[in-house]
């Protein structure tokens, strides 16, 4: 009898144990299923985002209390504006590139050791609508022209590097590019040392018949290109209007007031630091404030039209 009084109560221990354990098993599956973190059962099954450890590759977002460039400078139009660190653009969907880009550059940034050019030519993550790639130009017989030039950015190297987002690029003539587009980034530079800084604001003209679209996103090939220059401190401006193509004349041949770049392109420049007294310097042309160098033209000429 003792011995069936010792068998029959481990065999109720046992179960009650079983039960227990059953119980407990069952709180936990109830937990997970609906009282735990709802991240701790995924619906989602798509793979998860990789983050690039590279922060030159990652997705360049950047707000108006981040980018430095200032909003007085920005033009008056209708695109999206996109701003980096140290240029901002309005980017034209229906164009696949930047209707304009705005900068300022100074003397003490282009005194700095300047930074390896990287070439990472890629798309721009911070446009809403994508911007084009660097395929659409493949094969195309037209350069992926710098906007707002990768040498203007060059104090800095995440600031070279975000020259090279696809929506800075606009489809130009190699010689053109290579050639009077150049000598005009060049001389704008030296103005720039000359001046102590200078707002610059470049980019197509959208207005104008397209010579031809490439790609897979039809970037527009612009039939000539514009530069708008002020020198604040000096009360100066000056204003370019370029075809793409190559060009045998002067620099000085294309320039003219703001106003003119205004009427062609329908793209108000510099609305808030223009007002006023300063609505007289955008329909001016004063060529004699912007000396060139007559050395760079003669290279330009001689070498730079033949090299493609």
């Amino acid at each position: 009898m003792a011995r069936r009084n010792s068998s029959s109560n481990s065999g109720g221990f046992l179960f009650k144990t079983g039960l227990f354990a059953a119980l407990a098993g069952l709180a936990f599956f109830l937990f997970n299923q609906f009282g735990g973190k709802k991240s701790a059962q995924p619906t989602d099954t798509r793979p998860p985002i990789e983050i690039p450890d590279d922060k030159s590759q990652a997705p360049s977002m950047k707000t108006q209390e981040e980018s430095q460039v200032s909003e007085e400078i920005l033009p008056a139009s209708a695109g999206e504006v996109v701003r980096h660190t140290w240029f901002a653009l309005g980017y034209s969907e229906d164009h696949e590139q930047a209707e304009w880009v705005a900068y300022e550059l100074t003397r003490s940034r282009l005194d700095e050791n300047w930074a390896e050019r990287p070439n990472t030519f890629r798309p721009d993550p911070a446009v809403r609508t994508e911007s084009a790639t660097p395929r659409d130009y493949s094969s195309s017989g037209y350069d992926k022209g710098h906007l707002c030039p990768a040498a203007d950015m060059a104090f800095d190297a995440a600031a070279i590097d975000e020259t090279f987002f696809m929506s800075n690029m606009s489809p130009q003539v190699p010689a053109f590019n290579m050639g009077i587009w150049r000598e005009l980034e060049e001389l704008t530079r030296d103005w720039a040392r000359r001046f102590k800084h200078l707002y610059v604001v470049t980019g197509p003209v959208l207005t104008q018949p397209a010579k031809a679209q490439i790609g897979f996103s039809k970037v527009t090939v612009p039939a000539a290109y514009y530069k708008v220059l002020l020198a604040p401190d000096q009360q100066r401006a000056i204003a370019f209007m370029l075809p793409n193509q190559v060009s045998d004349k002067p620099v000085m041949d294309f320039a003219c007031s703001i106003d003119k770049v205004e009427e062609t392109t329908e793209i108000d420049f510099f609305p808030q630091l223009l007002k006023g007294l300063g609505e007289e310097l955008e329909g001016s042309l004063d060529k004699d404030a912007w000396p060139i160098n007559r050395t760079r033209y003669e290279q330009r000429v001689k070498v730079w039209n033949l090299r493609r």
